[in-house]
């Protein structure tokens, strides 16, 4: 039996932020910041007339569950870096997920995944 995280009813969004940058995979991403590291994480879309995908910023009710996570100061210690050249290390919200132990999101058949550590 599998156990999915689903979206809460209340929820908040204040410890990341949306950053725009120009990675060759995505524009816009979910930025944490602490000093002069920071940690982009990264969600797939799916558009479904064109069949499709692309990758944003994470759902708003992901970004403080993740953040406040006790394994969370870990992770990001362990993957974040100084910004070069306007982008930040970036992960997905899948790799954060399994990072920090948490139910994952339900997967769907459109989803790729990348097979390295550092996007």
């Amino acid at each position: 039996m599998k156990y999915y995280y689903n979206k809460p009813e209340y929820y908040t969004s204040i410890y990341g932020m949306i950053y725009q940058c120009n990675h060759p995979i995505y524009t816009r991403c979910t930025l944490y910041k602490i000093g002069q590291k920071g940690l982009a994480v990264i969600q797939q879309r799916y558009i479904s007339d064109s069949k499709s995908t692309y990758w944003t910023e994470i759902e708003p009710w992901l970004v403080d569950y993740l953040y406040l996570n006790p394994k969370f100061k870990k992770f990001f210690d362990e993957r974040a870096g100084e910004c070069v050249e306007g982008l930040y290390l970036t992960v997905s919200i899948r790799q954060i997920m399994w990072g920090l132990r948490v139910k994952p999101l339900k997967r769907e058949r459109w989803e790729t995944c990348f097979d390295r550590k550092n996007i």
